[in-house]
């Protein structure tokens, strides 16, 4: 039997701001983070895009599926997909691919998403150090969960210098999400497009502790934001980013 899941999250609203802060302690990154994050979060109201999945499971019973899927979100909390097309093994499509929807539709609950929050109440941050690329400039968190639940990830994050928000992430989850699986790692980005920063790519890899490996690749295209809240968030907001809840990212293929 299979569970490998992922959630989508973090998305945010580019700004207009200058250059990266030089010199910026690890303590005003992460305020700057949030509290952009806040303002992020208070003008997206909604948008839709379409996502491939592959999913290559190499192991006792080797097998590949696919599944194109239409996704729509809409602020604060509400999740729908409607299936495009799917092939390749059933087994892989019933027991990960749906359930992976399903786990993203449970995840949008408030209780969920508070677990899943970059924020110094789950984790502890320091500065790894600061890049220069063609891209654009990052600050490169070390990120360590403050407790060993199944909702925290320990590993990197970059953060964009100019509109303070989460270009990528490199990680495993804190613990392992099931007896059968001995190592999980997850690769995530995040771009700018139409001025809001969304998901465009997401790679897994679940080593199961028996023999076999679950490559999980999911693209994200034709992004469109249906509309914008003008409001004014209220003072001090904190709305912290989140991650993909790293317990869905996880493999029982036996």
């Amino acid at each position: 039997m299979a569970t490998l899941c992922l959630l989508l999250c973090g998305v945010g609203l580019a700004s207009s701001s200058s250059s990266g802060q030089a010199g910026l302690s690890t303590d005003a990154i992460v305020q700057k983070l949030m509290t952009a994050n806040a303002v992020r979060a208070d003008r997206l109201h909604g948008y839709h895009c379409k996502r491939k999945y592959q999913l290559d499971y190499h192991g006792v019973f080797g097998g590949h599926a696919e599944m194109q899927v239409e996704a729509t979100y809409r602020a604060p909390d509400q999740k729908e997909f409607r299936i495009l097309s799917q092939s390749g093994s059933k087994l892989l499509i019933r027991q990960v691919l749906l359930k992976l929807l399903q786990t993203e539709r449970d995840a949008q609950e408030e209780r969920n998403r508070k677990e899943l929050e970059i924020s110094p109440a789950n984790y502890r941050f320091s500065l790894d150090s600061t890049q220069h690329t063609p891209a654009g400039d990052f600050y490169v968190l070390d990120v360590k969960p403050r407790s060993k639940n199944k909702y925290v990830y320990q590993g990197k994050i970059w953060v964009d210098a100019q509109d303070f928000a989460v270009a990528r992430m490199e990680g495993s989850p804190a613990t392992n999400p099931s007896f059968w699986v001995s190592n999980v790692s997850i690769q995530y980005q995040w771009a700018s497009i139409d001025g809001f920063w969304l998901p465009i790519h997401n790679y897994s890899v679940t080593q199961v502790r028996l023999g076999g490996r679950a490559v999980l690749d999911i693209e994200y295209s034709d992004y469109q934001v249906t509309s914008e809240r003008r409001t004014t968030p209220p003072k001090g907001a904190t709305k912290s980013p989140i991650l993909p809840d790293p317990s869905s990212v996880s493999a029982q293929p036996h």
